[in-house]
């Protein structure tokens, strides 16, 4: 291509054949004389208001990267150097975010980087190292930090907690690791991760830091907090929020409460739990459970132990209507939170480090969060618009 490349030229080469867009594209070579007669004009101007005797110097040469592929920019120089482009700075190597929005909307998707690097490459004739993917993605790290550490509403009707494992890279060797997960329901019926958190292994000690740290952005009491059987869960929310009713996940409880039972006995034995956690009352339920350890408890005394001794933290739903049973019972809340996760990350069998985990756990969100947003602005213009008929 010459500098007198054309619109008339660019038909003609489109016609013959030529792609549009790419290394040497049709659309890329425009963009490239665009450029540089912009930088031409740039220097012109600064020469015209400089007030020291100063001309032009040749131009320095460098790969750039846009939305339509790469080509070598000449950039105009000056004799005093003191030339200091606008349009494309001096250190700057892309004409536009839309590669870094590109990049993070395929990272969000659980796309690895090599995969990444080969859609960018087919759609804009480009090769991006991974040390780039990375320093792109690497930018959410800044505003995942102040993510968690974002201030939250004092008052919380419902907050579910569970852990969700991953294997991550630390000190030459992947181990596991846990990623604590709060899901909260605000007074006005809204849905939100209040925080993530990773540490190794799942427990009780450091869920008392999670809540330590949900306190401290401004949680002062959680009406309902739903956990699993996890030991010590119960007493580490009582330590921060000692106001807290707890709900032990009854799914979890029966699924434990199975392991110990012979294959042959299960289906009977779980005719007899069903009355005991569907009951209509919490009186209704402990006769129920009365009546199972009448009949099991010489068999599986674990099991039925296991059920009295937690019986305070299992029963607390039968205080509630119906409508909050259903959603305070289980822990599935969040779990369907984890099921989102293992989608996202099902490619990915270990992860370099930890900020590779959380930044895209935290871009699901962020996505999730946009798109539920954009859905409600959507249904408030069909329900305006609706009701402008009447």
């Amino acid at each position: 291509m010459t500098n007198q490349f054309n619109f008339e030229d660019a038909v003609k080469a489109l016609q013959s054949g030529k792609k549009l867009n790419g290394k040497d594209g049709v659309l890329t070579s425009l963009i490239k004389q665009l450029t540089e007669s912009a930088l031409q004009a740039e220097l012109e101007q600064h020469l015209s208001n400089e007030q020291e005797p100063n001309r032009k110097n040749g131009s320095s040469t460098k790969t750039v990267k846009s939305s339509v592929g790469s080509f070598e920019l000449d950039t105009p120089r000056d004799r005093s150097g003191s030339f200091d482009p606008q349009l494309v700075k001096k250190n700057q190597t892309t004409l536009s975010d839309e590669i870094d929005s590109k990049i993070l909307s395929m990272f969000s998707m659980g796309m690895s980087y090599r995969d990444i690097n080969k859609h960018i490459e087919d759609m804009y004739g480009m090769n991006i190292a991974t040390g780039t993917i990375s320093a792109v993605t690497d930018k959410l790290i800044p505003e995942l930090k102040a993510w968690q550490q974002r201030p939250l509403d004092s008052h919380y009707p419902i907050v579910w907690l569970d852990a969700i494992h991953y294997k991550v890279k630390e000190d030459g060797r992947y181990i596991s690791k846990a990623v604590y997960t709060l899901l909260g329901l605000d007074i006005h019926g809204k849905k939100e991760i209040l925080g993530l958190h990773l540490s190794e292994n799942e427990g009780a000690n450091y869920w008392l830091t999670v809540l330590t740290d949900l306190n401290n952005r401004g949680v002062k009491d959680i009406l309902i907090a739903c956990v699993d059987g996890l030991t010590g869960f119960p007493e580490a929310i009582a330590a921060i929020f000692p106001e807290t009713e707890v709900q032990l996940c009854i799914v979890h409880q029966i699924r434990n409460s199975m392991k110990y039972v012979a294959s042959k006995n299960q289906k009977a034995f779980m005719a007899d739990l069903k009355p005991v956690y569907r009951a209509a009352t919490k009186e209704a339920a402990e006769s129920a459970l009365d009546e199972l350890d009448a009949k099991w408890g010489s068999s599986y005394p674990l099991v039925i132990n296991s059920w009295r001794n937690k019986w305070h933290n299992l029963s607390a739903y039968f205080k509630y209507p119906e409508q909050i049973r259903k959603v305070i019972y289980t822990t599935n809340a969040v779990e369907a939170v984890h099921r989102q996760f293992r989608k996202l990350t099902k490619t990915k069998g270990a992860f370099p480090n930890e900020n590779s985990l959380l930044k895209l756990l935290y871009l699901w969100h962020i996505k999730r969060i946009r798109e539920m947003d954009n859905a409600h602005s959507q249904l408030e213009l069909v329900f305006i618009s609706v009701s402008d008929l009447f």
